[in-house]
């Protein structure tokens, strides 16, 4: 393999120039040529592709989102859209492409594999639900983002006796409440996986922890368990304590990755060139008891990633 592409799609995770820079320097290692798609499976389509070097990934390493761009794609979702990215890899002699993204991502990747077009996927995602992965790409920079804005909201909500009901982000999994729920030592965490009670979860907590002394609250809840407005003003009306909702939104996904995130995405894109350079397509890298991986893109879509109800057990024991 001489030619291949780096694309970065769905939505953005800080990391992802990191792993983009470490696909550019590896391949160019290995005497590769290797392109840059702009934005994401769109520029497959619309043939916008530069030419990578070393200079055109440096001092990238540091920067949050994406120097390639990224967008939703319903274009690629068609035969006629996929058909088109392959038309401008054949036109341009990609042998494979490196695709860092999502799920949604990979399901692309599987695609124009079937397509002929040989694809590895990187996970690259704030929610960390990419179920053969047990972390992904960007998810230790969100967290951190969190936990760095909730504990400026604490600074408040104690000064006025507030409860803060904090949303963050997780339309399908609550890894980033929960573990950013018990770094900021909330008195409740609301995921997805589990129904939560209102009285017992989050009433009669509050009152139990007013009773020894503390007067203000956080609860942290994940997107896809939503409402906080709603939830903000029942907890008011129920308990007497000011309450307000902050929605922290697209601030997460922003930012400098941090170590962790940029050495793992710099570790991701060796493997997922090299795997290219040894003939090897349809794959997910992932990360495992800190060894990195790979699967089948199909069997790594059809993995159901677990909730650690163990950590949840223990996050409900040291929140009073």
């Amino acid at each position: 393999m001489k030619k291949i592409a780096v694309l970065t799609s769905g939505g953005d995770a800080p990391g992802m120039n990191a792993a983009v820079r470490a696909v550019v320097r590896t391949a160019l290692h290995e005497n590769m040529e290797v392109y840059g798609v702009v934005r994401g499976y769109n520029g497959l389509i619309n043939d916008e592709l530069i030419p990578m070097d070393l200079r055109t990934v440096s001092d990238t390493i540091h920067r949050g989102g994406t120097v390639l761009f990224t967008a939703r794609s319903p274009e690629f979702r068609t035969e006629e859209g996929i058909q088109k990215a392959v038309a401008t890899c054949h036109r341009r002699g990609i042998e494979g492409v490196v695709v860092i993204g999502g799920d949604g991502s990979f399901r692309g990747a599987r695609d124009l594999t079937a397509h002929g077009i040989p694809c590895v996927g990187i996970p690259a995602t704030i929610d960390n639900d990419i179920s053969c992965c047990e972390e992904t790409i960007g998810y230790d920079t969100a967290a951190n983002t969190v936990i760095n804005m909730v504990d400026k909201l604490r600074d408040t909500s104690q000064s006025h006796d507030r409860c803060s009901v904090v949303e963050v982000m997780g339309r399908h999994a609550g890894w980033l409440a929960l573990t950013t729920g018990i770094a900021v030592g909330a008195t409740s965490i609301l995921v997805p996986e589990v129904e939560f009670d209102f009285q017992k979860d989050i009433v009669d907590k509050m009152k139990l922890t007013a009773a020894t002394g503390k007067h203000h609250f956080i609860i942290v809840v994940a997107e896809g368990v939503g409402h906080v407005d709603e939830l903000a003003k029942k907890i008011e009306e129920v308990t007497g304590v000011e309450s307000r909702a902050t929605v922290l939104g697209h601030v997460q996904r922003g930012g400098s990755p941090s170590s962790r995130d940029r050495n793992l995405a710099s570790h991701m894109a060796n493997y997922a060139v090299h795997l290219l350079e040894e003939g090897k397509s349809n794959r997910v890298v992932a990360i495992r008891n800190n060894k990195l991986l790979d699967f089948d893109i199909t069997e790594a879509l059809e993995m159901k990633k677990p909730f650690d109800m163990d950590m949840y057990r223990m996050a409900n024991e040291i929140s009073i």
